[in-house]
């Protein structure tokens, strides 16, 4: 028999085809997990603290490969059900295809992290709602594992477990995000993820574009000629005047290009190491590869991104997407903060930039909530655009507890006033601690309120590691059991808020489709 043919799609007339799914039936496995693997079948069911893995083959077979948990017999075959763990979710990448991650390529896509490992259906379930969007079910960043204590194992297994449970057979991406160095690279290589995004602003200097004249000088000074392959006068050859766009020339001017060397020179030689490395451990064509200068302080404007993605091809880098620092203000959790105008006028030329030098997408990072410039986003990037969000899932998650069990929500909030100082140091946030509600005086009310309030929001948003994996030691494991419990009006609360995010481009995707049909 195929392995990874989904049981619907199957006719029963094969032998012991109905006794397999018959079986997982009337073991409890969710409809939608079904699927037909080695002569038996697979699927999920849902525990009292998370998903089961199941699998029936006949009597004397063995267990679909590798399965791994307690055998009993059930209709002439043996069942067996298996723990959420990585060795499960391996096998079942193993057996079925579409468990496994995949590329993106130049589809518009998004991608949604899960901060708690049981968001997936939700997440599937919004992009069921708004096609023409690829997911990447499995996205989490370096800093967000360590606040967490998990892994990028760990996301990846979630999103496999949560894409067999709502038996999502379209495929999706798992990109290691904001990766700083090789050994994270080398966790999401073992983790099994295909995109990998590389993070270096720890080596931007503060240099906006209105730097002195002498630090600019400076830092040009300490550029690593000899790591770049490079020197001062190829450098200064190497650039015309200006590079011609659909809309326009763009000046290149000397001075701008030499401010652009002085604030990106080293990050381009991490950036190209970190390819290479990658290039070298994986097979050509197995991965992509974004570059994101997107938390630097300063915006990257048009010289800086015809300076880093010329200096990255010439030294061999490939790229699927560049996340630069847009005008505005992108925090965490709430819609942008700037002129509408002003953006778009930066979206259309960092977008006439990408096709002009190279023809990738442009990637929105701290995408999260920024409702009213999607449609903007759209147009402006002609639908060649990656979406990242990550902490608005958590947010919802949050929004479904404190509806329910304001004195857990209260627990929550206590812990986020105290670390939020801490935490803050790391995000692009602007909300104050003067004038919150107390969470001892707080009535239910106002703790289900605190999600409405973009100054609480963005508090909560960012305290997510205390919450999680702090010194409240149960808090973390307390919020997942309490979501799990409510997990389907979670995963009704995630369709309905991700596929705000999805719909002006789900919708952009298919003007764009039925365009392209009538040519």
């Amino acid at each position: 028999m195929a392995a990874g043919i989904p049981a619907g799609d199957r006719g029963t007339g094969e032998a012991g085809l109905s006794d397999a799914i018959g079986a997982l039936r009337q073991a409890g496995a969710l409809e939608e997990s079904l699927t037909e693997v080695d002569g038996g079948a697979v699927g999920v069911r849902a525990a009292d603290r998370g998903w089961q893995v199941l699998a029936w083959a006949p009597i004397g077979a063995l267990s679909p490969n590798g399965i791994a948990g307690r055998p009993t017999e059930l209709r002439g075959g043996t069942l067996v059900a298996g723990d959420p763990d990585h060795g499960n979710a391996a096998a079942l990448r193993g057996l079925i295809p579409w468990l496994r991650p995949r590329l993106i390529g130049e589809a518009t896509s998004a991608g949604v992290g899960d901060r708690l490992g049981i968001a997936t259906p939700g997440h599937v379930a919004a992009f069921r709602a708004n096609p023409g969007v690829v997911p990447v079910l499995a996205q989490q960043s370096a800093r967000e594992l360590v606040r967490t204590g998990r892994s990028f194992r760990d996301v990846v297994d979630a999103a496999t477990f949560g894409a067999l449970a709502a038996g999502w057979r379209e495929g999706f991406g798992a990109d290691a995000d904001h990766l700083k160095s090789i050994g994270d690279i080398d966790a999401g290589i073992d983790a099994g993820c295909r995109m990998f995004t590389a993070d270096p602003i720890e080596l931007v200097p503060d240099l906006p574009a209105d730097a002195p004249e002498r630090a600019i000088s400076a830092a040009f000074g300490a550029i690593p000629w000899a790591d770049l392959e490079d020197d001062a006068t190829s450098f200064a050859a190497r650039y015309p005047g200006r590079l011609d766009l659909e809309s326009g020339p763009l000046e290149l001017p000397a001075a701008g290009l030499r401010a652009a060397a002085a604030r990106f020179g080293a990050a381009v030689v991490q950036v190209a190491a970190m390819y290479r490395h990658l290039a070298a451990v994986l097979d050509a064509g197995s991965f992509e590869f974004e570059v994101a200068v997107d938390e630097i302080e300063f915006r990257t404007t048009p010289v800086d991104h015809v300076y880093l993605a010329t200096e990255l091809h010439r030294l061999g880098v490939r790229w699927v997407s560049f996340a630069p620092r847009f005008v505005g203000e992108f925090e965490k959790g709430i819609d942008f903060l700037g002129d509408r105008a002003e953006l778009e006028a930066d979206l259309e030329v960092h977008a006439a930039i990408a096709r002009s030098l190279g023809d990738y997408k442009l990637s929105v990072h701290s995408g999260s909530d920024k409702f009213s410039i999607y449609e903007a986003v759209a147009r402006a990037t002609r639908d060649r655009v990656h979406l990242k969000t990550s902490g608005t899932s958590y947010l919802v998650a949050l929004q479904t507890i404190a509806a329910a069990d304001p004195e857990l929500m209260r627990r929550i909030w206590r812990v986020a006033l105290e670390a939020y100082t801490t935490a803050r140091a790391s995000y692009h946030v602007s909300a104050a601690l003067a004038g919150v509600p107390s969470p001892d005086a707080a009535s239910a009310a106002v703790l289900a309120g605190l999600l409405d309030d973009p100054n609480t929001r963005e508090i909560l948003h960012v305290t997510y590691g205390a919450v999680l994996h702090g010194a409240d030691v149960g808090l973390g494991d307390g919020l997942r059991a309490a979501i799990w419990a409510r997990r389907v009006e979670y995963w009704a609360n995630l369709e309905a808020h991700i596929g705000r995010h999805l719909r002006p481009f789900s919708q952009a995707a298919a003007r764009s489709a039925a365009k392209g049909a009538t040519r």
